[in-house]
């Protein structure tokens, strides 16, 4: 029994590398949205992500989807796009702590997305968690009445920016048995890349090589994250996972002050608290007789 310990701790440590590594991606991506706008920026992400992705690609043997995946996979890229431009413009105009814990209401949609996509059974928890998570969120905006109205406008993009989320959560799990996790991370660069390709034309000067170099180191970063977090979930259980997940709030809370001198209002804290709690309950183990829900995935976008 003691030889489990070793694995767990391994899968505990990969996991909270994995979210440190999208903090350290999210300080980078705001940098750069602040200099070159969150269009630019969010392409940036992706067309170095897909460079990396090709390589691993390569080497895989070029894996590709499962007959009748394609579009699926197309329509979820599509969802990552959008999701990952409305979180990188919302950073832009919030403190990174606060728009964190807005997305963290993404997972208490994904058991209803799953019932319409996946059909699904929604146990009545998740509606009560839903409705509490919904509570989180105004606590944590209500709580900042110095909000201006882009301010509100930006958290509002954080929450869409949630549900783009979980719509792509849905589909992964659809697909992923079937298509592979080397295709489907290919799929999820190149898509958002073509979509948001249109920013290269209002470039209005090349970048210098600094912030060329951290356009590049995001979508390497972005890439290890995943894989690191892919890799800790296989060896927890999804209230583990989910546990683990919200030590993105002091990484985003310490990094946001150090880098941007943001400072984390108590509303966020007390919101985020909520949200936690909504979501932890919401990946309790389902009883035997109802089939397992789509919980204890990541409850935070990952552009």
């Amino acid at each position: 029994m003691s030889a489990s310990h070793p694995s767990r701790l391994s899968a505990i440590l990969l996991v909270l590398a994995g979210i440190g590594a999208m903090c350290v991606l999210d300080v980078f991506a705001k940098y750069l949205a602040l200099r070159h706008g969150a269009p630019l920026t969010t392409f940036s992400r992706y067309a170095s992500g897909t460079v990396f992705a090709l390589m691993v690609w390569q080497w895989q043997g070029r894996p590709w989807v499962a007959p009748g995946g394609l579009q699926a996979n197309l329509v979820r890229g599509t969802l990552i796009a959008a999701m990952a431009l409305a979180f990188f413009w919302s950073i832009t105009r919030l403190p990174l702590a606060l728009v964190l814990t807005l997305t963290f209401v993404g997972p208490l949609a994904v058991p209803f997305m799953a019932a319409l996509y996946l059909k699904e059974p929604v146990q009545p928890r998740y509606i009560a968690a839903g409705v509490l998570g919904f509570i989180g969120v105004l606590v944590t905006v209500g709580g900042m009445p110095s909000l201006s109205s882009g301010e509100l406008l930006a958290a509002a993009a954080a929450v869409l920016a949630a549900f783009l989320y979980a719509g792509t959560a849905v589909i992964l799990r659809s697909r992923a048995a079937a298509d592979g996790a080397t295709v489907i991370t290919l799929i999820a660069a190149v898509v958002p890349m073509l979509w948001l390709s249109p920013a290269l034309i209002s470039l209005p000067a090349m970048p210098s090589a600094i912030d060329l170099g951290l356009m590049a180191a995001m979508g390497l970063i972005g890439n290890i994250a995943v894989q690191l977090m892919a890799r800790g979930y296989v060896h927890l259980q999804a209230q583990v996972s989910a546990v683990l997940e919200y030590s993105a709030l002091p990484w985003a809370a310490l990094m946001g002050w150090l880098a941007f001198d943001e400072v984390v209002a108590p509303s966020t804290i007390l919101g985020a608290a909520i949200i936690a709690g909504a979501c932890l309950w919401a990946s309790r183990a389902p009883r035997a007789d109802v089939a397992a829900p789509v919980s204890g995935l990541p409850p935070a976008p990952i552009p």
